[in-house]
């Protein structure tokens, strides 16, 4: 009997495993090896490695409040946008080469972060923003400038691979249809 549940228990194990989403990070040389065309990119289900939390001070002036929560930090007003690890994001488009601009949730278009390869950490399209130090760094987001702690700045694009990979867009030039 023993034998038994232990069997039943470890076939249990293998088929949650089995059946878990196998996530990896969007990396340059991944989009050179398959060098998606814009409409593929758009039908990639890209995921988001580690939380991002999004802050703005609002200070004490009438400041319209747009998509987070509104916490009092040290006396002051400031306006928090989290977005989860593993949250589901899609392609938006390329301002130029090697950059993505993702959105991770609905409403604006202007709602998305920018993702570019970074060579510290094995080309991985991580978030991009401006005046990065130890502490985070700068986004713009719907618009406006939003600080980002350090843990935020490690956050990466993943994929599931498999489906990746199955993206295809089929093609085909019609050759004409002549009057009998």
């Amino acid at each position: 009997m023993n034998k038994t549940v232990y069997f039943i228990a470890l076939l249990l194990l293998a088929a949650i495993a089995g059946g878990c989403k196998k996530y990896v990070p969007f990396t340059q040389s991944l989009y050179d090896e398959h060098r998606w065309t814009e409409a593929e990119l758009k039908r990639i289900q890209f995921y988001l490695s580690h939380d991002i939390v999004l802050r703005r001070d609002l200070g004490s002036s009438n400041v319209q409040i747009i998509a987070g929560d509104i916490k009092i930090r040290d006396g002051r007003k400031v306006e928090e946008i989290l977005i989860r690890q593993g949250t589901p994001g899609v392609y938006m488009f390329s301002p130029k080469e090697n950059r993505l601009a993702v959105a991770f949730e609905s409403g604006s278009n202007n709602r998305y972060l920018m993702f570019g390869p970074n060579p510290r950490v094995g080309n991985n399209y991580a978030l991009l923003g401006a005046e990065w130090d130890r502490q985070g760094g700068t986004v713009t987001y719907d618009g406006r400038e939003y600080q980002v702690d350090a843990t935020g700045a490690l956050s990466n694009l993943l994929v599931n691979l498999k489906r990746a990979r199955k993206v295809e867009v089929n093609s085909r030039v019609a050759g004409g249809r002549k009057v009998k």
